[in-house]
């Protein structure tokens, strides 16, 4: 059982940034990578949408004989995880919950930013667990939707860059916010810009390093977790899209420390 994968989805590129993480903190176990580059981006869809969508990778995960599903992707992880949970017999964990516990935990203000997509501000879910952590916290949400398109493009350093991080951010100059969630898989990767636009006195909370640390917990504690070294000669990251394997292999460049050149095309819809 340790030996089988963890499967890991997003609705494209910016769960790498999970994966990473996992990787990180996890060596010794091998992944199964799923990114739904035809639907991207999720943000924009109806949460019917983004559960059937979400459910038919859960299922082909499934077929892998995975171990576990993380599900990195803040759109999903919104509006799906529950569903996908009630359903599944299946370890499952999403992004958002890591993130708003972190968050709760730092904030000394009792006010925290949100920068995430459209549909997970206006999904209410981080204010659920916010609240369920620690109730009277106040949350300001930001839609951030090009930092997506310059992340993939491949402005990480650029002027660009920093000119929108603060016209996004300008919203909460002048407040008590002293926390900001990045709530989308991609925001990490520009963490240094928001850092800098953001200032020092605001603590950013990244949700892939979170997840990865809530994945390790829970190997753990269902004693899932592989001690065992991968033999050289064995394929531990295994990569899967629904379309266009070549572009998601080159954005991939950006986000991983290794070379993918072998993500395989599958028919996601027969699932």
């Amino acid at each position: 059982m340790s030996r089988r994968p963890i499967g890991v989805f997003d609705s494209g590129v910016g769960g790498l940034t999970v994966l990473k993480e996992l990787i990180r903190r996890l060596p010794n176990e091998r992944y199964v990578y799923f990114g739904d580059m035809a639907r991207t981006p999720y943000g924009t869809k109806s949460k019917e949408t983004v559960t059937r969508f979400s459910k038919q990778i859960v299922r082909f995960l499934l077929s892998l004989d995975v171990k576990a599903i993380v599900v990195a992707c803040n759109t999903a992880s919104a509006m799906a995880l529950d569903s996908i949970e009630a359903e599944y017999d299946m370890p499952v964990i999403g992004v958002v919950k890591p993130g708003a516990k972190t968050a709760a935990d730092t904030t000394k203000t009792g006010h925290i930013g949100l920068i995430g997509t459209e549909a997970t501000i206006s999904s209410g879910i981080y204010e659920s667990y916010l609240d369920t952590y620690s109730p009277g916290i106040h949350l300001s949400g930001k839609a951030c939707p090009l930092f997506v398109s310059l992340v993939e493009e491949g402005c990480i350093e650029d002027p660009v860059t920093t000119e929108i991080a603060r016209r996004y951010l300008s919203v909460f100059k002048g407040t008590d916010i002293d926390t900001i969630i990045m709530g989308c898989t991609h925001f990490p990767m520009i963490e240094d810009t928001i850092q800098r636009v953001a200032g020092n006195h605001v603590k950013l909370v990244n949700p892939a390093f979170e997840t990865a640390k809530s994945t390790q917990k829970m190997l753990e504690e269902r004693n899932l977790e592989n001690d065992e070294e991968i033999p050289v000669d064995e394929e531990a990251y295994r990569f899967y899209v629904s379309d266009a394997p070549d572009r998601f292999s080159r954005i991939a460049d950006i986000f991983l420390p290794l070379s993918i050149s072998g993500a395989k095309q599958i028919a996601i819809e027969e699932y």
